[in-house]
């Protein structure tokens, strides 16, 4: 083979990018192959013809040669090769998953991988996560690794609807060994966080919970997650945050509460959160929201304007490091405490801010109850059925019925 030839071929090589680019926005979708990647395989053949057939032993060795030459970098995999992590990031395609491999040294080339993970149709369903791999894996054995569920490092952690910061605070603390002053910390400042500002503008003119304690409450949205090792406090409220806003994206909740509520979303949000937090099945969550808006908005409870439920002297009682109590236990003192900003006895309209992190079905309940003229609610038996009433006539029966079953106890209830 001329010293000539050879070095056209070269030439030509660096002419053409060996690595194909996959950007396809989220894994999932197949890349195409790219011209250039079939445009050099038909040099390199087109070559070896030339070669094969007229320069006999001499163009076998000049096969050889371009044939090493266009050939994919890839490992044999080893195996007591080195553990390495690896983190496959939300999003990410094919050429994105080669780049963080090949970076790692878990394959030779981020071709070797992709060619492997086109040939493969289950690659489509690699997920975002942190993996334990070892190096020098083929792109074949590399894409498999992916595939295995066992080479996912998950610390799953399960967020429940209803629950509030300082509890998840706590859940968090532990689960992840982070002090929870990181947590508290970072949840002084909600926006960094990524709720936007608008999100605590109110349109009953009262104040919102921004510059407060409770400032992140109801943005922490109730799922399973995963978080990657090493994570800080402020990433981990961070995704939580994230993941409350695409579903209330998904829901248009902005919009709808806007449109058809006439309210401001922070004032749904509440809601939602009071519902989330007074309701034992689903089911009820829609019609308690509708009770709120009652009260509040429409004006159809003559005596005042306040809502008077006990989960907001609870979630008070909570943000204070004080255990909540039961209906029959909450002191008069503390239904009439003038200092408690989430008071709903003495004060008229939607508490100062959210008083739990509801979850998608609150956050619908309070977007779209159902019409209903009630004004008053009450659990009216040990199951956590809810009893409604338009009236006090009614409310006076649906007492008697919490009493008979002896969820309500107290003379100032049943005497």
């Amino acid at each position: 083979m001329s010293e000539d030839l050879f070095a056209e071929i070269q030439a030509e090589q660096q002419r053409r990018r060996p690595i194909r680019s996959h950007r396809s926005g989220r894994s999932g979708r197949r890349p195409e192959r790219s011209r250039s990647g079939r445009g050099r395989s038909k040099l390199a053949l087109l070559l070896a013809l030339v070669l094969l057939a007229g320069l006999g032993v001499g163009g076998w060795i000049g096969y050889t040669k371009v044939r090493d030459l266009f050939a994919v970098p890839d490992y044999a995999t080893e195996a007591q090769s080195a553990e390495v992590t690896v983190e496959i990031k939300e999003g990410s395609s094919g050429g994105d998953m080669a780049r963080a491999l090949k970076a790692a040294d878990v394959v030779k080339s981020e071709q070797a991988f992709l060619d492997a993970w086109e040939r493969n149709p289950s690659a489509m369903t690699i997920g975002p996560g942190v993996y334990k791999l070892h190096a020098h894996l083929s792109g074949t054995d590399a894409v498999l690794a992916l595939l295995d569920k066992a080479n996912r490092v998950v610390n799953g952690i399960l967020i429940t609807e209803g629950m509030v910061t300082v509890e998840i605070f706590a859940l968090l603390s532990k689960q992840l060994g982070i002090p929870k002053a990181d947590f508290v910390a970072a949840a002084k400042d909600p926006v960094a966080l990524g709720v936007p500002a608008e999100w605590f503008e109110r349109q009953d003119k009262r104040p919102s919970a921004l510059k407060t304690a409770g400032a992140l409450e109801g943005f922490l949205f109730p799922a399973r997650y995963e978080f990657p090792p090493n994570v800080t406090a402020r990433d981990a409220l961070r995704l939580m945050v994230k993941k409350f806003l695409e579903v209330a994206d998904r829901l248009d909740f902005v919009d709808r509460v806007h449109e058809e509520r006439r309210i401001s979303p922070y004032e749904a949000l509440i809601a939602a959160s009071v519902a989330q937090a007074e309701s034992a099945f689903e089911k009820d969550m829609g019609r308690v929201a509708r009770v709120l808006y009652n009260r509040v908005y429409a004006g159809k409870y003559s005596v005042c304007h306040c809502l008077g439920v006990d989960s907001a002297i609870n979630y008070w009682l909570k943000l204070q490091g004080k255990d909540p109590k039961n209906s029959n236990k909450i002191k008069q003192s503390e239904i009439r405490d003038k200092h408690n900003p989430y008071n709903t006895y003495i004060v008229d309209g939607m508490p100062l801010g959210p008083i739990s992190n509801p979850g998608e079905t609150a956050l619908k309940g309070a977007m779209d109850p159902p019409k209903t003229e009630e004004i008053f609610f009450i659990t009216v038996d040990q199951q956590g059925t809810m009893g409604y009433a338009v009236d006090d006539a009614g409310f006076r029966a649906i007492l008697k019925q919490s009493c008979a079953n002896h969820v309500l106890t107290t003379s100032a209830n049943c005497g």
